[in-house]
């Protein structure tokens, strides 16, 4: 990370986490590092990512009089390398914990290296089943690849699809999806056609054209990330394949992406935790929205809820093992792993590998603006469009 970039996150963070949080006459400051893609190929992400963990930051503050939490963020950039190094320099400042990043390749680097440093690490943006493989208990995540599974899973056995072609770009963690679909659908007697890319591709003519003409399936599954569903999407507008749908994991369902590309997503789904704009249920979820809407004037989406999520999930447990006096002596990893709280998300419990066994999603849909949850039935807001495509 070049020095001005650092500077640049830097005082973006600082001036936010100033807004977001007042200090308590002699409450204790615990410093905590962060780091997200502010820019490069997964910005999106990491922008609603970094609000969620604000949001959540200010919550916890007003809440408190004994800690008070003071986040340092910075841009890795899309990068492992200025991710590691990111968590160094967090780390050298005193930070107790970090707040991770966003897709698997880049927070297994990190959160490694804040193992070594003996720094407690969670995430919401990495589903990659290697990291809670690795015997780090420092690791934690709040999201993994079984509930994305189970979402898209239940939605194909909704319609009673009878074929489903998924493009997965061969990066870990949208591969190690693609696989997981590929062999439980199959079990399902559903017709299954896996077309890698590499991640560099930007044309996908090539590969929509396989499926319009060989495939002729009923879902195209994307299993990707934000660029990446933008090219697939667009060479599908132009070849129209005989689809019913499009379809896809991450990042997909979220207002952002039909703001920047309105003429890409009508009716595409993706998995989604919330409809949109969302209803709130619970007292915490509410408090989150409209402190939400106060700092950033707009509404939630799916990342800043699974940033905000994690977020309070760390802060809590920092703020046991303050009162506990076990924060400076290795007791932060077991007050988060003692954690079993509900949540907008759902429950959130960890097992003894980090990971949280009670994630998953429901299916949203794009329709003029709005996210409608289509899937699974129980949970649904509005009936799918099926055949339903951006065109």
């Amino acid at each position: 990370m070049t020095r001005r970039n650092f500077l640049t996150s830097t005082l973006i963070a600082g001036f936010a986490a100033s807004f977001a949080w007042s200090p308590v006459a002699s409450a204790e400051e615990i410093q905590v590092g962060s780091h997200m893609p502010l820019t490069g190929s997964l910005a999106r992400s990491g922008q609603s990512f970094r609000e969620g963990m604000l949001v959540a930051v200010k919550m916890f503050n007003d809440s408190q009089t004994k800690h008070q939490i003071k986040v340092t963020l910075i841009d890795d950039e899309t990068q492992p390398a200025k991710a590691v190094g990111a968590v160094e320099k967090l780390a050298s400042d005193g930070a107790v914990a970090i707040l991770g990043g966003y897709g698997s390749n880049i927070v297994g680097p990190a959160s490694d290296t804040a193992n070594r440093l003996g720094k407690v690490y969670i995430t919401a943006g990495a589903v990659s089943e290697e990291l809670v493989q690795r015997g780090n208990r420092n690791f934690f995540r709040i999201n993994n690849n079984a509930g994305y599974l189970r979402g898209f899973e239940g939605m194909v056995e909704e319609l009673k699809a009878a074929s489903v072609s998924i493009v997965a770009s061969t990066r870990e963690a949208p591969m190690l999806l693609a696989k997981g679909l590929e062999e439980s659908l199959a079990k399902k007697n559903v017709k299954v056609t896996l077309h890698p890319f590499d991640p560099a591709i930007t044309d996908f003519k090539p590969i929509v054209n396989k499926i319009k003409l060989q495939d002729k399936s009923d879902i195209i599954f994307m299993s990707a990330y934000e660029n990446d569903y933008v090219g697939i999407i667009r060479a599908a507008k132009v070849l129209k394949p005989p689809a019913k749908l499009i379809a896809g994991a991450w990042s997909l369902a979220i207002p952002k992406m039909y703001q920047d590309f309105p003429d890409l997503m009508q009716n595409v789904v993706g998995t989604t935790p919330l409809p949109y704009p969302v209803d709130m249920k619970d007292a915490e979820g509410q408090a989150f929205v409209a402190a939400f809407k106060t700092m950033f004037n707009k509404d939630i989406d799916y990342a800043a809820t699974l940033s905000f999520v994690k977020t309070i999930v760390m802060l809590e447990a920092l703020g046991r093992a303050a009162d506990a006096g076990t924060l400076k002596t290795g007791g932060l990893a077991e007050e988060v792993r003692k954690t079993k709280r509900s949540s907008v998300l759902g429950p959130i419990a960890f097992n003894d590998v980090g990971d949280n066994p009670n994630f998953t999603l429901a299916m949203g849909q794009h329709r003029e603006g709005k996210i409608v949850l289509v899937s699974p039935a129980e949970q649904a807001t509005g009936k799918i469009a099926y055949p339903g495509l951006p065109w």
